[in-house]
């Protein structure tokens, strides 16, 4: 298990000694500024919990006191519980919650919390990849497949070419129903929020962009095995390979399972009959074709949409395809079933309404022919409210996709009674699973099954969509505890994301090859989750392999175990990943506009605001020497710029003269340390030279200097490290004292700005300034959003002073059509 990223070694106050078995449990991702955001306390033993307080994690002062206190109870493990609601605190930054001496982790609030966690799953999209896989670099699966249940004796046992697509999970099947599914769900959260996903990989999930999105560059790898697996008109393949796959734990590319004693390392592909199928003693209880056919048919429809700006000729051939799946799904109406062999298990998917009418309204939004939007019509009016929600069970996959997307289809698409309808159809539903956990401090309404964690996706996605239809707030709560339990706040504290967020608590030991064979990480993966007592109990073949780290949260209600050796619940598969890509994708969306985010480098600091705008942003950073300060504020009041400075606790202490000068012209002034500490090695970035422990006190005593000038943290959010040089930790380690890292616009240059003649790397005032304005012209988005970082003070040895030439360097700019811009507080 991580250490803890939310304790501030040697910063915070310690747990009351007399609780040592209560927890505050939050959300680890943290919250928006305006979201809901509730806490959980759960104790063991009993207590008194009337009022709760919020304190800075890094000044450690108290921010924030309520009595929104409510008691729910005992619940799974805990005696008592409570709801600790803050909802009405909006500060950014960085806090952790004291109630009765018991403290939680520390969580940030700011409307970027979010960002980059809906391309961060396709990491764990691209390691499931079959046939090439980039996170190997290697291939494996390359000889699927062999045709099996083909009526035609003359086609059934040959060769046909399905490599490619998503392995499903821990083992190496191939299902249509979740890879179509996924492909879907990939599909409309790129439509719905296109500006949440970035390009940072090519085609083949390797590095590198290619001009397009990377969810799309996974949702057309995704499609183009959907298409194999319809090679023609009525042929279609429901599955991938069996459970004679489960023989050991390997990597993909070790694969040595033989399925035929002639056909190689191929894999059998089922092809779709609508008739029970099942290799030896267990069968499915397959009745129809609809439900598969259904699947293929919205997602190719989608695709056809989506995919036009990119791939029009590909994406053009989808809308024929769609039509001929649609078409097949009513041949034969039923449900198709994936096809068990040694063991009893499978994908029980029981309806197929939900498909049709997905297919069939999605139909309607690329060709609005009336007749597909009465059959979308018909065939949600047959399934109201997908059947798993409000009930206290049910089977592996029994109702899938885990929520109908037809109904927001049909709701959107049609006439307002009609929209009214589906509407209160995807109300009741929503409503079922919130009367079954109102009465919890979780309220959490979904059953414990076998892939809870998918529910809980699902749930969130209808909650969403819902919610945007109909403007209907009544379980905004519900959604918001959902959404808090996938990261953190639930019994276990723990997310349900492998790697998210990055310095949290989340899954370190799935069952995967990846992560228990060659300690491989599997970002991105959603782990099955909770699973009932009941049902854990019964299962075949699991064996904890480690002590539980989750002991004293376990109950006879619900069982989590972080261990490889637990399939049930912590295990990750593909198509939970996928189906979770639109809801973070909102929840980035909803935090920040597009115009508004700045632009990361690899290390983590942001590094430039937005390319769209040609707005230049001047900094100056400041230690021991403050010989331009009077010059460069003279400057800026005559050009009528705003300028941003980093001050470290040395200059403050030194020169709070020239700091209230410039705090008086309304200049932001921020941290740059206390002591102007180099952090990280200059040969080796990765090796720190500071503790966490030395690098908060340090930055904790810079802003205590810059409190003592009337500037109050919260209104000194961004801070620029010492020499412009940090990693990745000391990003994390900004991030969990409240601050933003940030740093000038790689290649500008204006930083060299401190050099002297005898340096090597010496720039006179005149190179700098024209290394600059070569830059606006040479780059295709100019100076759009940089950030330019000069010296308040340099050495005397310098005689050639830059700061004496911001005035033409902005004059220029500003002819060139460049405004300046402020940072936002």
């Amino acid at each position: 298990m991580n250490p803890l990223f939310v304790i501030l070694l040697g910063v915070l106050p310690m747990m009351g000694s007399g609780q040592p078995n209560a927890w505050v449990r939050i959300n680890q991702m943290g919250y928006l500024p305006e979201a809901i955001k509730v806490a959980v306390l759960g104790s063991k033993s009993p207590m008194d919990v009337h009022y709760f307080s919020l304190y800075d994690a890094l000044t450690q002062k108290e921010v924030y006191r309520s009595t929104q206190v409510s008691a729910y109870g005992a619940y799974a493990a805990f005696e008592q519980s409570w709801r600790l609601n803050f909802s009405d605190f909006q500060r950014e930054g960085a806090f952790y919650i004291l109630a009765s001496g018991i403290q939680s982790p520390v969580f940030r609030i700011g409307p970027n919390v979010y960002e980059g966690s809906a391309d961060f799953l396709l990491r764990y999209m691209r390691q499931q990849r079959s046939g090439y896989n980039p996170y190997l670099r290697d291939s494996c699966h390359t000889e699927d497949g062999f045709i099996v249940y083909h009526p035609d004796s003359a086609k059934d046992s040959t060769y046909i070419d399905v490599s490619g697509g998503w392995h499903d999970a821990s083992d190496y099947l191939q299902y249509l129903p979740t890879s179509a599914n996924a492909v879907f769900q990939m599909l409309f959260a790129y439509q719905q929020h296109p500006e949440s996903f970035r390009d940072a990989h090519g085609a083949s999930g390797l590095p590198g962009a290619n001009g397009i999105p990377d969810v799309l560059d996974e949702a057309k790898w995704g499609m183009d095995w959907l298409l194999k697996m319809n090679p023609g008109p009525g042929e279609y393949y429901n599955q991938l390979a069996d459970d004679r796959d489960h023989l050991k734990m390997r990597l993909p590319t070790e694969d040595s399972v033989l399925y035929a004693t002639d056909k190689g390392f191929a894999r059998p592909a089922y092809f779709i009959t609508g008739e029970p199928q099942g290799a030896f003693r267990y069968k499915n209880r397959t009745q129809g074709v609809s439900s598969s056919a259904g699947k293929f048919a919205s997602s190719f429809a989608l695709g056809s949409q989506v995919l036009a700006p990119f791939y029009p000729e590909y994406a053009a051939s989808l809308v024929q395809k769609a039509l001929d799946a649609y078409a097949f799904g009513k041949t034969k109406p039923g449900n198709t079933q994936t096809a068990p062999c040694r063991a009893p298990y499978f994908y029980e998917e029981d309806n197929w309404v939900d498909d049709m009418e997905l297919a069939a309204s999605q139909l309607y939004a690329i060709r609005p022919h009336a007749d597909l939007l009465r059959e979308a019509v018909r065939f949600g009016e047959a399934e109201p409210v997908t059947p798993w929600m409000g009930a206290d069970t049910a089977r592996h996959y029994q109702w899938y996709p885990f929520m109908n997307m037809g109904h927001y289809l049909v709701a959107k698409n049609s006439a307002p009674s009609t929209s009214k309808t589906f509407q209160e159809f995807m109300r009741r539903g929503i409503d079922s699973v919130w009367q079954r956990g109102k009465t919890n401090p979780f309220l959490f309404g979904v059953p414990f099954i076998w892939c809870s964690n998918n529910l809980v996706t699902a749930m969130l996605t209808q909650c969403r969509l819902y919610h945007e239809l109909s403007g209907d707030q009544t379980y905004l709560e519900m959604e918001a505890a959902l959404r808090d339990w996938l990261f953190g706040c639930n019994p276990w504290g723990t997310s349900m994301v492998v790697g998210l967020p990055e310095n949290g608590v989340y899954p370190q030991d799935p069952h995967s090859a990846f992560t228990h064979l060659y300690q491989y990480p599997i970002d991105g993966g959603l782990v099955d989750g909770p699973i009932y007592g009941s049902i854990w109990n019964k299962l075949i073949g699991i064996t904890l392999y480690q002590e539980d780290e989750y002991a004293a949260f376990q109950s006879p209600l619900v069982i989590y175990h972080d261990d490889y050796g637990d399939y049930s619940s912590n295990e990750p598969t593909m198509d939970g990943v996928a189906c979770l890509t639109y809801y973070l994708s909102a929840l980035e969306n909803a935090g920040r506009s597009a115009s508004e985010r700045g632009i990361r480098e690899s290390h983590g600091a942001v590094v430039r605001g937005d390319l769209s705008k040609k707005e230049v942003f001047l900094f100056f950073t400041g230690h021991d020497a403050a010989d331009g300060a009077a010059i460069i504020q003279k400057t800026l009041r005559k050009e009528n710029v705003a300028a941003s400075f980093f001050f470290t606790g040395d200059f403050l202490r030194r020169f709070p003269k020239e700091t209230r000068s410039l705090k008086k012209a309304g200049h932001y002034i921020g941290p740059h340390s206390d002591k102007h500490l180099l952090y990280c090695s200059w040969e080796n970035r990765d090796s720190l030279l500071v503790t966490k422990e030395g690098f908060l006190s340090d930055l904790r005593a810079n802003y205590t200097e810059l409190e003592k000038l009337g500037i109050p943290k919260e209104r000194a959010p961004y801070f620029i490290p010492p020499f412009e040089w940090y990693n990745r930790k000391i990003s994390q380690w900004s991030d969990d004292a409240g601050v933003q890292l940030i740093n000038f616009t790689p290649g500008t240059g204006t930083n060299a700005d401190y050099t002297w003649p005898e340096l090597p790397n010496y720039r006179s005032s005149a190179n700098i300034l024209q290394r600059v304005l070569d830059i606006e012209q040479k780059q295709d988005s100019g100076l759009n959003g940089a950030y330019l970082l000069l010296h308040v003070g340099t050495d005397p040895r310098r005689k050639d002073k830059f700061y004496a030439s911001i005035g033409p360097l902005i004059r220029e700019l500003k002819r060139r059509g460049y405004t300046f811009g402020k940072l936002q507080l």
